[in-house]
């Protein structure tokens, strides 16, 4: 009679389950612009992007309402719904204003590496102080949901996966092997160690970069060998073919980063965590978080305009369309939801933009520094007061003027008066005031989602459209990013599968990057963040 009744409230709690889809991934596309979407539209194939602007939603006014736009607060602030004055994550590394050193946003030395040697595994995600959609997943299940992180870049695993993840897996360069740390195991499981013995870092590597297509296809793009550009070697042209099996031996793994190889070894990655982890095979949802981290890096090395950049672009679209027809084997279609979404985009060129008539220059932090090194050593006797301008931010040593006697206010007037004289320079914002600043509201918002007192400058410079930070005795090549301009915030957002609206829906209206993990939580029915300032994209949300 009890076996009886046992099973009846089981079949009970099955017939009344809370229909929620059986996978949920998260896909960051590390540095992509959102005009990528049409720009290569036309050699896309029919499985990848196209699948999901033709089935899914596309919110195609998507902003990043924060500065700086990098890749760890970008990932950050997708998971977690917030900006980095609440959940604390202010740049790839920050400095700490209380102690004045530099902090790796995912730095951790009270863990080692799982899987390697060194300082590559000693991360976790406690730098993070606001929780994830990842966390709150696992939170709403009583941590029956699995949430596993993935990716090239330690910070775009560790940070979407969350506090209370599963697993979270990064590459290591000096190994070639994905690896972890001890805030999550002790050892690798037997089939990352299966994986890692496979070694398909070096066989892709081996098989060389050509051309996808045949030369004359990359409409989209400037000539191959032009001045804009990083080659892989000093002196050479940089040109395909790209001849990636003897750059290996003289660079090693972490080549691969470099290459669009890299995104094709973080989805095979992605498969063998689906697959040896039976994500969505249980009963409860499972979250796994993607990251693809090459697209930025060759970003950063060719640029915007680049035929490396479309090459890229085009192969992953492909890798796109073989992952999710693999998911739709694995957990049949209809029966997971993904998202796709940028961490940040990226500026042209700035001879790229001269070339062609369009405002753009360099802002030369170096010899801005020892500007304002002679000011605060000429006018108040204070020799390293000033402790960085990275992110167009000024952070200052307060003991040393402090010990000086220096009226701490008049700094900062005399800094921001000196700022303000400079070319390129658009604002300059003391960020005690923010609030009363006399900038567009648009920009004022960012200035003051991205500021976190303990981990931000006291001073943030805003520079000209089409500017950024090159060092004097530097040319421009490749490209940059962490402005508020629409090229480096306005990045795509699609939603597809269970639980979305889609069809091929377009929504204009402007939404934010902290609205994906709201949205996230409302589709599953569980809790937003606990730091979460956005709000569900009800357009997304099929009722």
């Amino acid at each position: 009679m009890a076996a009886c009744l046992l099973l009846s409230a089981c079949l009970l709690h099955a017939q009344g389950a809370l229909p929620r889809p059986k996978l949920v991934v998260g896909v960051v596309v590390d540095q992509m612009r959102w005009d990528y979407l049409y720009r290569y539209y036309d050699l896309y194939g029919e499985g990848g992007f196209k699948r999901l602007l033709g089935e899914g939603v596309s919110c195609e006014n998507t902003q990043i309402n924060y500065i700086p736009t990098v890749t760890a607060i970008g990932h950050s602030s997708v998971y977690t719904g917030s900006v980095p004055a609440i959940h604390g994550i202010t740049g790839n590394s920050f400095l700490v204003e209380s102690t004045g050193q530099w902090m790796y946003c995912t730095e951790d030395h009270s863990v080692q590496s799982v899987g390697g040697e060194g300082p590559a595994g000693e991360m976790s995600p406690r730098n993070l102080l606001a929780s994830t959609v990842t966390d709150e997943l696992r939170l709403a299940t009583n941590f029956h949901a699995k949430t596993i992180g993935v990716a090239l870049k330690d910070r775009g695993a560790i940070l979407p996966a969350g506090h209370a993840a599963t697993a979270a897996y990064w590459f290591d360069d000096d190994t070639g092997k994905w690896i972890t740390s001890t805030y999550y195991m002790e050892q690798l499981p037997a089939w990352v160690e299966a994986f890692n013995g496979r070694d398909l870092a070096a066989h892709y590597l081996n098989q060389d970069w050509n051309l996808l297509y045949p030369a004359e296809a990359y409409t989209q793009s400037t000539p191959d060998d032009n001045r804009y550009e990083r080659p892989f070697t000093p002196g050479d042209a940089p040109v395909f073919p790209i001849l990636t099996s003897q750059l290996f031996k003289e660079q090693g793994y972490g080549l691969i980063r470099t290459t669009p190889f890299g995104n094709t070894l973080t989805l095979d990655m992605a498969k063998a965590v689906v697959e040896n982890e039976r994500m969505g095979q249980g009963t409860d949802t499972d979250f796994l978080a993607v990251s693809l981290s090459s697209t930025d890096y060759i970003g950063h090395q060719f640029g915007v305009n680049a035929v490396e950049i479309e090459d890229t672009y085009l192969r992953l679209d492909k890798d796109l369309g073989e992952f999710l027809s693999f998911l739709d084997d694995a957990l049949g279609e209809g029966n997971y939801t993904l998202f796709l979404t940028a961490d940040h985009g990226a500026a042209h060129n700035i001879n790229f933009m001269k070339d062609h008539g369009i405002p753009a220059d360099k802002w030369t932090s170096d010899l801005t520094r020892a500007a304002l090194d002679s000011l605060l050593q000429t006018k108040y006797g204070v020799s390293g007061a000033l402790r960085s301008l990275d992110y167009f931010q000024v952070h200052l040593d307060r003991a040393k003027l402090d010990a000086a006697d220096a009226d701490f206010r008049q700094v900062k007037a005399d800094i921001i008066r000196l700022l303000q004289a400079e070319a390129g320079v658009a604002y300059v914002i003391d960020m005690e005031r923010a609030a009363e600043a006399t900038v567009p509201e648009a920009v004022r918002e960012r200035v003051v989602n991205g500021y976190c007192r303990e981990r931000s400058g006291v001073i943030q410079v805003i520079v000209e459209p089409g500017w950024y930070d090159v060092s004097s005795t530097g040319t421009p090549l490749g490209t940059s990013h962490s402005v508020w301009n629409p090229y480096d915030a306005h990045i795509p957002l699609l939603f597809y599968g269970w639980g979305v609206n889609g069809g091929g829906r377009q929504l204009n209206r402007e939404v934010y990057i902290t609205d994906i993990a709201p949205t996230v939580a409302a589709l599953l029915h569980i809790q937003m963040p606990n730091g979460c300032i956005g709000k569900p994209i009800e357009e997304v949300i099929s009722h």
